[in-house]
């Protein structure tokens, strides 16, 4: 899954992205792997799974990142605010 993460942010949020993919705010700053962590977090907390579900697969030092999120259905993503989801490419 394609993630668009926003570091810094005033508040942590999970939203559809219109271009496809996730748009993740998180409020830590990219520092140290920080904003990374706090990202598995969000997800998690998102999809109602546990941490260890959640893996960044690539973009470890970059805004755009491929992440894997173990046990959600295509399905899930119709619950997050945001695009629609027929916006969304699965």
């Amino acid at each position: 899954m394609e993630v668009h993460v926003h570091p810094g942010a005033r508040r942590t949020s999970v939203q559809r992205h219109a271009a496809g993919g996730l748009r993740v705010s998180v409020t830590a700053p990219a520092v140290d792997g920080r904003a990374n962590e706090a990202v598995v977090v969000a997800l998690a907390e998102a999809f109602g799974l546990r941490r260890r579900a959640v893996e960044v697969l690539s973009g470890h030092t970059a805004r755009h990142k491929r992440i894997r999120i173990t046990g959600i259905g295509a399905d899930a993503l119709d619950a997050l605010p945001g695009a629609s989801a027929a916006d969304v490419p699965r």
